[in-house]
């Protein structure tokens, strides 16, 4: 029989989708795991009274143990149904409110601010420490918005590299996982022209190598077939639109040759190929993964082909982190429209990485919140 995990969820901005996309999926997550959420109160206490929920909520007493280093307010949450039967209890969580001074009159909802972001960094601290202290079995992040966290002083580019501090992991990569395509980022977070110019064959090799071994591990398919993306079009033309991809074709024999003595793994590695039509082969079955090298020209086909199924999924920490692949929908915010599958798909794989399972995503059964 499989131990039933807990998974801890930060909440996001509490001024964004987050609440309520909590609120709704709880029922099917709390239906496959123990629940801690990590966030600010005053963020679901934004939504009581408002038209469209699909289920009731009220605070109770803590249902679990409370991590000895946690020092903010403890809840229980516990979620009912609003039909029939009425009042019929759905799931349940205990929450940890790391802001407790932080309430509803300071935050407006779907805007962004001060209050906001620091509310929204803390819980991923907190909920962090909780998955490095063994506390919890996996992360799963809600959206953050990265301006409000800038507002309340935290200059922090985003999840990746405040999980990556916080734990101190030598190295880390966003990859996104889905049915159809799976892709990891060489570059995240900075502009194009940067990526352009800090271009250097050691670095996309180690993300070649690493990005290898990191899904060779996961799946177990040692022959994992990896594609590298070209920087311009028609993977350059020979020279005639740029010569980056002679530095893409070093990287890819170096990580060739990281494996050559390896019989346990022999990934194959091929590229740079024209960034048009490489996922639409990969989505296909002709490639496990691509490596992209830079942040939209990896995003961008993985929202077209998959974008209620893929997961972010941060490879390197020493514990498991997924998100769902959207932001904080200020203007979705309250209305009880937002659309939950892509947060189910998350905690699925959470849950399943969690317990020793590959990436293969089962849903968990539930209606969007």
């Amino acid at each position: 029989m499989v131990r039933r995990s807990n998974i801890a969820i930060s909440l996001g901005d509490p001024c964004g989708i987050g609440p309520e996309l909590l609120v709704g999926s709880l029922p099917a997550i709390h239906s496959r795991t123990d629940v801690t959420v990590v966030g600010s109160k005053a963020g679901l206490d934004l939504l009581m009274g408002l038209p469209g929920a699909r289920v009731a909520w009220r605070w109770v007493e803590p249902p679990g143990p409370v991590p000895a280093t946690f020092s903010g307010k403890v809840y229980g949450l516990r979620v009912y149904s609003v039909g029939e039967p009425p009042d019929q209890v759905l799931g349940e969580a205990l929450w940890l409110d790391p802001t407790p001074e932080i309430g509803v009159d300071q935050l407006t909802l779907g805007k962004g601010s001060a209050a906001s972001g620091r509310a929204t960094v803390e819980a991923i601290r907190v909920a962090a420490l909780m998955a490095l202290d063994g506390a919890a079995d996996a992360l799963v992040t809600l959206p953050m918005a990265k301006s409000a966290a800038h507002l309340a002083g935290y200059p922090i580019p985003g999840h990746t590299e405040f999980l990556r501090e916080i734990s101190e992991a030598p190295i880390t990569r966003m990859a996104f996982v889905s049915p159809r395509l799976n892709v990891v980022l060489h570059t995240v977070h900075q502009s194009l022209r940067s990526v352009v110019e800090g271009l250097d064959s050691d670095a996309v090799a180690e993300t070649l190598i690493f990005s290898a071994r990191q899904f060779i591990h996961l799946t177990g398919k040692s022959d994992l077939r990896v594609a590298l993306c070209a920087m311009n079009p028609h993977a350059g033309e020979q020279g005639a639109f740029g010569g980056e991809e002679r530095l893409l074709e070093a990287a890819i024999r170096q990580a060739e040759g990281s494996f050559r003595d390896e019989a346990q793994s022999t990934p194959v590695f091929s590229g740079p190929w024209p960034s048009d039509s490489v996922f639409q082969r990969a989505a296909r079955g002709e490639f496990d993964l691509v490596v992209a090298l830079y942040h939209d020209q990896g995003l961008i086909p993985v929202k077209l082909l998959e974008p209620a199924q893929a997961v972010n999924l941060t490879l390197g920490l020493p514990f498991v982190r997924t998100s769902p692949d959207h932001g904080t929908a200020f203007d979705k915010a309250g209305k009880w429209i937002a659309d939950s599958e892509n947060f189910l798909a998350a905690t699925a794989l959470a849950i399943r990485l969690s317990q020793g399972a590959g990436p293969t995503m089962p849903a968990l059964d539930g209606r969007p919140a």
